[in-house]
C-alpha cells in the first residue's frame, strides 16, 4: 500500500513529462488511469528496445496504470470522462493550450461536473505568453531559458544532455509538486484548482546559481567562467585509459585531500586561490596528474575511505552494478501482466512507513476499458452499445 493510496488519477498525458509525473504518482500509491486515444501513436511504446508488445520504456512509464482507450473526439468518450471524474478528481494532461477544450473537457467544464477537481496542464511554454502554441522539447526549453548558453566549452556549441534535464526536472517534477501541493490545499478547504506547468519557466528558475547575480550586477554567465561550469579546478578529468573522474573538490578540507591524492600537498594554496590564473594553472596540473593511471589505478588508490568529492564517470552498465546502488534498491523487477517480470528503475524516493508500489508493466491501450466502465457504473450492454459506436477504436 502506497502513501498516495485513496487518490485517483485520469492521465492524458502522452510522451516523457506528464507520463513520468503520473508514474511517481502511482510508485507512491495512487490510481492512474491512461486514457490513450485508439488511434493516435505514442512514440515512447515502440522505441527500442522492445519486450513483447511494446517498448522497455514504456513498460516502465506505464507501470501500475490501468489504459483506457477513447477517442475522445466522439460526444459519447466525454460523457465517458464526465463520469470517471465524479471519483477521479486530478487530472494531467499534456497537450497544446486549448485542446482539451476543444475536446469538451477542459478545466472549466469538469470542474462544473466536480468543483474538487484538481487539473494540471504541463506544456513547454505555459498557458500564457507569445509562445505558448509553439511546438517544443527539451532541448528547445534548455536553449531558452538561457542555461544552455554557459553550459559548455569556451568557444563550443552546448552538448545535448544524456538526460532529458528539462522534460523531467523541469516539467515532470513541477507537476507532482503541484498536484502534492494542490491536494494539500483542497484537504484544508475543500477547494480544487487548476495548475499551469510550465518546462521553460522551471528550467529558467535553475538559473538561481548565477542568474542572480546578472539581476543584481548584470554579470552574463559565460562558458568555463564560473565555479561550476569548468571556470574552476571543479571539472572532468581524463584517465590515462581514456576514461574520467569528476573532481568536486571544493571545500577546503577537500581540497587538501585533493591535493593530497596527486601527492602534491603544497599545492593548497593554489587550489583555494579565488584569482582564475591560479585556478587554471591548478587545473592543468590535476589534468596532467590523473592522466599518469588508469581508471582502475586510480579507483584502487581512492579506495572505499577517500571522502574528497572525487568519483569516476561510470557507464550505465557499471552504474547499474555500483554497490551504492545495490545498496539502495535502484533496480526493481515489475510483474508483467501476461507473466514473467521486467527489471525497472526503481521510485528514488524512500519512506520510512510505506515502500513503492510496483503493480505491472506498461500495457496495450486498451487493456483495461471495460473493467474501467463497469467500476464506474457502466452495464455490460452500455459498454457494448459505446463498442459499437467505436469510441474505444476500431
Amino acid at each position: 500500500m502506497g502513501i498516495l493510496k485513496g487518490l485517483k488519477v485520469l492521465d492524458f498525458s502522452t510522451l516523457l513529462p506528464g507520463p513520468y509525473a503520473t508514474m511517481m504518482l502511482a510508485d507512491m500509491g495512487a490510481e492512474v488511469i491512461k486514457v490513450e486515444a485508439p488511434d493516435r501513436v505514442d512514440l515512447t511504446k515502440h522505441l527500442v528496445p522492445m519486450d513483447g508488445e511494446v517498448s522497455a520504456l514504456f513498460g516502465q512509464l506505464q507501470r501500475s496504470k490501468r489504459s483506457l482507450a477513447l477517442d475522445l473526439k466522439q460526444y459519447e468518450a466525454r460523457e465517458v470522462v464526465y463520469k470517471l471524474v465524479q471519483e477521479y478528481d486530478i487530472v494531467v494532461e499534456q497537450f497544446r493550450p486549448g485542446a482539451m477544450e476543444r475536446l469538451g473537457i477542459g478545466y472549466e467544464k469538469l470542474k462544473e461536473i466536480n468543483p474538487r477537481v484538481i487539473y494540471c496542464s504541463i506544456t513547454g511554454y505555459g498557458q500564457t505568453g507569445p509562445l505558448r502554441n509553439r511546438a517544443g522539447h527539451d532541448i528547445n526549453y534548455l536553449a531558452l531559458s538561457g542555461a544552455a548558453s554557459y553550459s559548455s566549452r569556451k568557444n563550443e556549441a552546448p552538448v545535448p544532455a544524456g538526460i532529458q534535464v528539462a522534460d523531467l526536472a523541469g516539467g515532470s517534477l513541477p507537476a507532482v509538486i503541484g498536484l502534492l501541493a494542490a491536494v494539500y490545499h483542497r484537504e484544508k478547504t475543500g477547494e480544487g484548482q487548476y495548475i499551469d506547468v510550465s518546462i521553460t519557466d522551471a528550467v529558467f528558475s535553475f538559473n538561481a546559481m548565477y542568474g542572480s547575480g546578472y539581476l543584481i550586477d548584470g554579470v552574463e554567465p559565460e562558458a568555463e567562467s564560473l565555479m561550476l561550469n569548468g571556470g574552476t579546478f571543479y571539472d572532468y578529468y581524463e584517465t590515462l585509459d581514456h576514461r574520467y573522474l569528476s573532481v568536486g573538490s571544493l571545500e577546503p578540507q577537500f581540497q587538501k585531500r585533493l591535493c593530497q591524492l596527486i601527492g602534491e600537498s603544497e599545492l593548497f594554496k593554489l587550489s583555494s586561490s579565488q584569482q582564475t590564473q591560479d585556478q587554471q594553472a591548478f587545473k592543468v596540473i590535476l589534468t596532467e596528474a590523473f592522466k599518469q593511471k588508469t581508471l582502475d589505478e586510480w579507483l584502487t588508490i581512492l579506495g572505499e575511505d577517500f571522502d574528497g568529492c572525487v568519483e569516476p564517470v561510470l557507464k550505465f552498465s557499471e552504474s547499474v552494478n555500483h554497490p551504492q546502488i545495490k545498496a539502495r534498491n535502484l533496480v526493481v523487477s515489475v510483474p508483467k501482466s501476461n507473466g514473467g517480470i521486467q527489471k525497472q528503475i526503481a521510485f528514488p524516493i524512500k519512506f520510512s512507513t510505506q515502500s513503492a508500489d510496483y503493480r505491472f508493466t506498461g500495457v496495450q491501450t486498451g487493456t483495461h476499458t471495460k473493467d474501467i466502465l463497469k467500476e464506474a457504473g457502466f452495464d455490460s450492454q452500455a459498454i457494448e452499445e459505446l463498442a459499437d459506436k467505436g469510441i474505444f477504436g476500431k
